[in-house]
């Protein structure tokens, strides 16, 4: 039971973290295009936003160009996209579903609630005037999924693989969006510190739901190697890579207290945590920004198959 139960809930919650992450990455995808000059620019916009998730060559071996509508229906509702918001949110209710009686009725009623109110949201294609809504509503089932498990549930192991879960794709996603779009938006000097810029680097916090939290420990100053670091190895911020292995660490070690012992997982955690508390950002730039948030990702993916490999996850 605990084997079926820990599976179930660990990616339900990836799922949903997943499906939430994909909305930001549209949303911020739909406001920087419409801060670019000409339809060109926009394009390539919006395949920095494919090339954030992963779906880049699978859009092309379908669609013939990209545009705005045509993404943001792929990202969303594509039914032959099985890296779709709409496919996302049904794998994380299937897994809800299969294991309910593990769950509170809380937390399997926002999931359910959350997962019948997007599938009629989605159910049509979205246009540009929509588009907000459907985007909400999926932060929405995120926020109160979360809620509910948080405010529900027994801090026992399926509470942990939750988590667990939550912050391994929280991370992955961070690296990526910081990867991806750190170098899109580095402007031209002609550029530095005027209106366009700022709008720029704050709907990239917007992404990751970090402008306002940015905004107070940096005096509003957007400064590009300042987000690097705020991102990467602020511990305050729970959208950060440091913020996300200490949880994930912290869910860990609510496992060994269940169990009694570690597991390979645990060894890669901690050498891979140890590395993002003992560096600072002058490493990070001296070692080059995208090498090491490529390095970061392929470990923590490392992780992700080395904990559902100990515990016997099948995705």
């Amino acid at each position: 039971m605990l084997g079926r139960a820990a599976n179930g809930v660990y990616w339900m919650s990836r799922y949903l973290e997943r499906a939430e992450n994909t909305a930001r990455l549209i949303d911020v995808g739909f406001h920087l295009a419409l801060t670019r000059g000409n339809k060109h620019s926009q394009d390539e916009e919006w395949k920095s936003v494919l090339t954030t998730t992963g779906l880049l060559e699978d859009y092309c071996a379908r669609h013939a160009d990209i545009t705005g509508p045509q993404v943001f229906n792929y990202l969303l509702r594509d039914r032959d996209n099985p890296g779709s918001v709409l496919a996302m949110l049904e794998n994380a209710r299937t897994n809800a579903r299969m294991v309910r009686n593990s769950l509170t009725n809380a937390v399997w009623e926002t999931t359910n609630e959350g997962w019948m109110h997007l599938s009629e949201l989605l159910s049509r294609p979205v246009r540009e005037t929509n588009l907000g809504e459907v985007l909400g509503q999926v932060r929405r089932t995120g926020t109160l999924v979360r809620g509910a498990l948080e405010g529900t549930m027994l801090r026992n192991e399926v509470f942990n693989f939750s988590r667990i879960g939550t912050f391994i794709e929280r991370a992955d996603s961070t690296a990526r969006i910081l990867d991806v779009k750190y170098y899109v938006l580095l402007p031209s000097a002609a550029w530095v510190g005027s209106s366009l810029d700022n709008v720029q680097w704050d709907t990239l916090l917007r992404s990751v739901a970090g402008n306002r939290a940015y905004s107070w420990l940096n005096a509003g100053a957007m400064d590009p190697r300042g987000i690097a670091r705020f991102l990467i190895l602020d511990g305050q911020f729970p959208r950060s890579l440091v913020f996300c292995y200490e949880k994930i660490r912290s869910n860990m070690a609510g496992l060994v207290k269940e169990y009694g012992e570690e597991t390979g997982a645990h060894e890669i955690l901690r050498a891979t945590g140890t590395g993002l508390h003992q560096t600072t950002i002058e490493d990070i730039f001296e070692m080059g920004l995208h090498e090491f948030l490529q390095d970061f990702i392929g470990k923590t993916q490392h992780l992700g198959n080395a904990i559902a490999a100990d515990y016997r996850f099948i995705e």
